[in-house]
């Protein structure tokens, strides 16, 4: 059983979340919380599996509860909402942590599969409204990757590293190189544990924020 905490303003919106995620067999919702205090407090007594975070919500927002959340409960993966798809906070979320993205008038299918695939240890983003996300709002001009973790990169786990900045899922990098995909998966792991991040999410924010890629551009930089 997936364990689930809603946090969320509204309390309609919690209603429809748990009704629809107590219908399935897999999941159950264990606690709500109308803002980023409570979510953070519930998410300390109860330890849930997956946090649905709201992101505007008053007083402590949800970003600021992704950031306590997830450096406090590293095991508690958080899936951001927002009412907007190109929503500066969802970037400010993933960098907080967050494991993902959805929509609020995401489909009730989506939702599920979105709390599923979060709880596996993967990015619930897609990968190309995540490179737009982060191209949008993220400034490469203010590098925050240290060149170091950068220079510890092989060549071809930086040229990995930019196709996934550029949008590439696994599948797409393994036909573009013409490497096996559990090459590439295990490419991708590699560089993930070089650079210190989480997840697909926040290697795109690395690769924007050092420059390697900038929106608008089809090569990588020099």
């Amino acid at each position: 059983m997936i364990r689930v905490l809603l946090a969320d303003d509204h309390e309609l919106v919690r209603k429809g979340f748990k009704l629809m995620l107590n219908a399935q067999p897999d999941l159950g919702v264990v606690g709500e919380a109308g803002d980023g205090a409570e979510a953070v407090d519930l998410s300390r007594r109860l330890r849930p599996d997956v946090v649905l975070m709201d992101l505007h919500m008053p007083g402590l927002d949800g970003v600021r509860a992704t950031e306590l959340i997830t450096a406090e409960l590293p095991e508690v993966r958080v899936l951001a909402l927002s009412t907007f798809d190109l929503d500066e906070n969802v970037v400010a979320a993933l960098r907080a942590g967050a494991d993902g993205f959805l929509p609020k008038d995401v489909s009730p299918e989506e939702l599920i599969e979105g709390v599923r695939v979060v709880h596996r240890g993967e990015s619930a983003v897609a990968p190309r409204l995540l490179t737009r996300l982060i191209g949008t709002f993220v400034r490469a001009s203010h590098p925050r990757t240290a060149p170091a973790e950068l220079a510890g990169l092989t060549e071809r786990e930086r040229e990995i590293l930019v196709l996934i900045a550029r949008g590439r899922s696994n599948t797409e990098i393994s036909a573009d190189l013409a490497v096996s995909p559990s090459t590439v998966k295990n490419h991708v792991t590699s560089l993930f544990a070089k650079l210190g991040v989480r997840d697909r999410a926040q290697a795109v924010i690395v690769a924007y924020e050092a420059a390697l890629i900038r929106p608008g551009l089809i090569q990588p930089e020099e």
